[in-house]
């Protein structure tokens, strides 16, 4: 997608009339960064200097065999270096604002990917699972359910204002007249399908 983006961009974009402007976004974690593939493509994309690409490398230390360590030794964020890739470091990947403020660097880097280093704790919250591969694509089950929503309450309460913010947003869009939305690009395309 990466790839398709900036060929493209390439083609179709004209000075002040950007219609291909968008990003791709990838979620890695350690089981994915393991496979022979994830060398040769995170290569390419080094190589292609695709700026538009912004992954998130979900480190965590746990696979769907167990703990990492000991069988994982790669220095992921030097290896991305050496791609050739924009690496920020040391995210809290629990944390909505260090997260963002990843994004954003990330999107000022436009001549290369971008690895965003999110360390979590899989199955963050739920308090007899988290940071164990026994909750790595297995259902948590109703007791331990119901102790994470406990253990998150906090968080739940700011899910329920970003869900209220984005509800707002939308409100907002849908109240435009229909002939206003998505026709910024419209008279460039007119001018491409004519030439």
């Amino acid at each position: 997608m990466a790839m398709a983006e900036k060929a493209l961009a390439a083609q179709f974009n004209r000075d002040g009339h950007d219609i291909v402007d968008h990003n791709t976004y990838v979620f890695m974690g350690d089981g994915c960064l393991m496979e022979g593939i994830s060398h040769e493509a995170c290569s390419l994309a080094g190589t292609l200097g695709l700026g538009k690409l912004i992954a998130f490398w979900d480190d965590n230390g746990i696979s769907i065999d167990g703990h990492v360590e000991g069988w994982f030794a790669d220095d992921t964020p030097k290896r991305f270096e050496a791609y050739g890739w924009h690496v920020i470091p040391a995210v809290d990947g629990h944390d909505a604002d260090a997260i963002n403020a990843a994004i954003e660097a990330a999107k000022a880097e436009t001549g290369r990917p971008t690895l965003i280093c999110t360390k979590t704790i899989i199955g963050f919250g739920s308090p007899n699972k988290a940071g164990s591969h026994d909750c790595h694509g297995a259902p948590l089950g109703n007791d331990e359910i119901a102790a994470a929503v406990n253990s998150l309450a906090g968080t739940m309460h700011r899910l329920k204002s970003l869900r209220t913010f984005t509800h707002s947003g939308t409100q907002k869009l849908q109240a435009q007249p229909k002939k206003q939305r998505g026709t910024t690009s419209l008279p460039l395309m007119q001018q491409l399908t004519q030439s």
